[in-house]
């Protein structure tokens, strides 16, 4: 069977009201031997203004336009009927058209415009009763505009409340978009922090071999090489992420732990030895920013080596599951030596936004000193 959404029933009626209300209007004027070409005319504008689909209204047909628009007919013909002196009817089918277009014009029109085109509308409808106010009372004409003007505060005050509520969903996309793009922005300098140190390790390590291993220099230029590609695609990858290319999948440069081996692999040099141990436990499954945030605290802690323990030659990576608890640690057995230039050695930040994202799991981060010499980095995440 084929099910019916609540919203198609109840666009489906308030089409079929309106229609069935315009029609009733034709009828009375029609019954009153009166004119039906301005009633005809003017409904059918309203009629267009209200009903015609979004997907296929042109772009000239704004939502000033289409409040507006029928607005003004239907003042102009109140005034008309008031200059001859005669009478002219209303129906329900004027006034729910004026009432919708009011709507419209407090929730969609541009804020320079929505006030005056929702005031020619609540003043259009009400001032229809005063069409034929020479066979009403004062009395009645001055219930049905009270009357009216009630009904213009409900439609009005709960257009205006949907109207809020985009511009504050308006507000929280834009805040997550720029919150979004500070965070790749932040990706993208550790990536390319961590590919940029090891580039100048590198260098400084075949400028010393240059003269004393020439012959042993390829392995350090690939590693540079090897270096620089990366970083080259973690730039190419955030900047993808950083342009307006719609809704597509999350292109983020973080990694996983399938990925710290080859960031522990890439490491290594000709001085420096890094090696890996992770535990066959650890599950694959494991939430992904608990992974991206294991990835950077490897990745920094091999950054930091490189920035403040040049002279370090054992650097072990641990990976552990115990208990539903991820831990991962970085050790070096570095006296604290490098060779680095002063601008190289970084602000300092790198462990303080480092610490943020772990706790913001819940993890708990950890970095100082050894028990001898060297420097340990460790990190804890409940993954369970």
């Amino acid at each position: 069977m084929t099910s019916i959404s609540g919203g198609g029933c109840a666009r489906g009626f308030g089409v079929g009201f309106l229609l069935a209300a315009s029609v009733a209007d034709i009828a009375n004027v029609g019954n009153a031997d009166q004119s039906l070409w301005p009633t005809a005319v003017l409904l059918l504008a309203g009629l267009t203004a209200v009903l015609w689909p979004a997907n296929r209204r042109p772009a000239w047909l704004t939502p000033q336009l289409r409040a507006a628009v029928t607005a003004l007919a239907s003042l102009l013909f109140t005034a008309g009927a008031l200059l001859a002196g005669r009478e002219a009817l209303f129906g329900p089918g004027e006034a729910t058209i004026l009432l919708c277009l009011l709507f419209v014009a407090v929730r969609h029109c541009p804020p320079s415009w929505a006030v005056a085109c929702g005031l020619l509308d609540g003043v259009a409808l009400l001032l229809l009763p005063v069409r034929y106010s020479h066979s009403l009372k004062d009395g009645t004409t001055l219930g049905f505009m009270v009357g009216g003007l009630v009904v213009i505060g409900i439609v009005a005050g709960l257009a205006a409340y949907l109207r809020s509520l985009d511009y504050r969903r308006t507000v929280a996309v834009t805040e997550t978009r720029r919150e979004e793009r500070v965070a790749i922005a932040a990706d993208l300098h550790d990536f390319v922090a961590h590919h940029v140190t090891g580039i100048l390790v590198q260098t400084q390590v075949a400028r010393m071999m240059a003269t004393t291993q020439p012959d042993d220099l390829d392995p350090v230029l690939a590693g540079i090489e090897r270096a620089a590609t990366e970083a080259l695609a973690s730039m190419r990858r955030t900047v993808g992420v950083l342009r307006d290319t719609g809704e597509e999948a999350d292109r983020r440069p973080v990694g996983d732990l399938a990925g710290i081996a080859g960031l522990t692999e890439g490491f290594a040099g000709p001085v420096q030895k890094a090696t890996l141990y992770s535990d066959p436990t650890v599950p694959d499954d494991l939430p992904h920013e608990v992974q991206a945030a294991a990835f950077r605290v490897v990745q920094e802690a091999l950054t930091n080596v490189r920035r403040h323990a040049a002279d370090a030659a054992e650097i072990a990576v641990q990976v552990r599951y115990d208990a539903g608890h991820l831990s991962v640690s970085v050790t070096d057995d570095g006296r604290g030596g490098t060779q680095l230039p002063a601008a190289a050695h970084g602000g300092g930040f790198g462990l303080v936004g480092l610490k943020e994202r772990v706790t913001a799991l819940g993890g708990e981060l950890h970095a100082g000193p050894r028990a001898g010499i060297g420097w340990e980095v460790r990190a804890v995440f409940p993954a369970g």
